[in-house]
């Protein structure tokens, strides 16, 4: 049975701290989306602070867009805090096979403390399961079905959960994958979706242990509000707004009408 509805009034009932590392780009988006749906969003990328913000909050997201030292420092002793202290936490590789810095970054965060999840798109989970080497900046140059092998070997070797977002979004668990097929193409005229898709299954897995029914959760709130917010929508500036709203309007009715999950 899918427990998506379930997730997102759990989310809105305890309104789950949510310790965002991210990048400047898209902190608005994310913070925004994060309270639409009922959690409590933190920014905090501090090397100061950072072990005892992660102590408090209910879930962690290490989104690794715009890097730098500092930010680099502060996510590795963020990531090995949420193990020590048992805080489940999801990374965003963006862009991780543009650059070798990126590489080594995404490497270095993984083997500091396993992600409980990994979301990126195509081309990102090939190059972090070195199937692939080449990306094209932090956009998708592959259909997610070529990396749907390599998604499942990052599972694998991991023992985690792993998510393909594109048209059809996969969530890999080992062998067990799940599809959604929600969502809009508008999604890709708005820098920044994909973290906020992110940072959205951040909440489901701050209520959700779970990980990948907490996905399940995570990209179906995401891919709906996206048809909604589409189907209110003239073009990229006005669907940010409805997208807001579609979030914050989301109910268990319009979930079990407009999910397009394959289980």
């Amino acid at each position: 049975m899918n427990n998506t509805a379930t997730i997102l009034d759990l989310i809105r009932t305890k309104s789950p701290l949510v310790h965002n590392i991210t990048n400047y780009v898209v902190m608005n988006n994310t913070a925004n989306g994060l309270l639409a749906i009922g959690a409590s969003p933190v920014m905090a990328h501090a090397i100061e602070e950072v072990e005892d913000i992660v102590s408090i909050s209910s879930s962690l997201v290490i989104n690794m867009g715009t890097l730098s030292k500092k930010w680099v420092e502060s996510m590795i002793m963020a990531v090995k805090k949420a193990k020590t202290s048992g805080t489940p936490f999801i990374f965003d590789p963006v862009g991780v096979g543009a650059s070798k810095y990126r590489m080594e970054t995404a490497q270095i965060l993984i083997k500091s403390a396993t992600p409980d999840v990994i979301r990126g798109n195509a081309s990102e989970i090939m190059a972090l399961a070195q199937l692939a080497s080449i990306s094209k900046g932090v956009d998708s140059s592959m259909d997610g079905q070529d990396a749907v092998a390599g998604g499942i070997e990052l599972s694998k070797k991991l023992n985690n959960t792993v998510i393909i977002s594109g048209a059809i979004d996969y969530i890999i668990t080992g062998d067990k994958i799940s599809t959604i097929e929600n969502g809009s193409p508008l999604m890709s005229k708005i820098t920044g979706m994909g973290c906020t898709a992110t940072a959205i299954v951040g909440a489901c897995i701050a209520v959700e242990n779970d990980m990948h029914t907490a996905a399940i959760a995570g990209m179906g709130i995401m891919g709906i509000a996206g048809d909604m917010a589409a189907s209110a929508s003239k073009g990229p500036g006005s669907f940010q707004v409805n997208f807001i709203d579609a979030l914050y309007l989301l109910n268990e009715t319009t979930i079990k009408a407009k999910l397009k999950l394959n289980d």
